[in-house]
């Protein structure tokens, strides 16, 4: 049996991994910084507002983040995890909220280490 930290480490090494493999460097490096910048979106904002707010950039690095992290946290795609930030009950939200913060924590390690993101690097162009 493997931690929630485990699960969470493996799942979003290979979702960052696929992504590096796949993408060039400059969607690479917008999509490892908006996972350093979503966490504190998220402490400010809210879980809800937060997903809203990166959603509304319609930006495909920021979406294929957002699918990566709704696929990890949840096992569903970004559409349904949307919408039980918005629908949840209050400790369910919560609980989805700490569970998200969790896979973020990893999202950041490894934009830093595989993507070699900074945190002074920019989500725009």
């Amino acid at each position: 049996m493997h931690t929630i930290q485990q699960k969470y480490a493996l799942a979003v090494y290979t979702k960052v991994k696929e992504y590096k493999d796949r993408e060039d460097e400059k969607s690479s490096k917008k999509y490892g910084a908006m996972a350093l910048k979503l966490p504190i979106l998220i402490y400010t904002a809210g879980l809800a507002q937060a997903l809203a707010f990166v959603q509304s950039r319609d930006k495909k690095p920021f979406d294929a983040l957002l699918e990566d992290l709704a696929q990890v946290v949840s096992g569903e795609s970004a559409k349904v995890f949307f919408t039980k930030s918005r629908t949840n009950e209050l400790q369910e939200y919560i609980y989805l909220t700490k569970q998200t913060m969790i896979a973020l924590d990893w999202f950041k390690r490894y934009a830093q280490s595989i993507l070699k993101v900074e945190t002074t690097d920019s989500v725009e162009d």
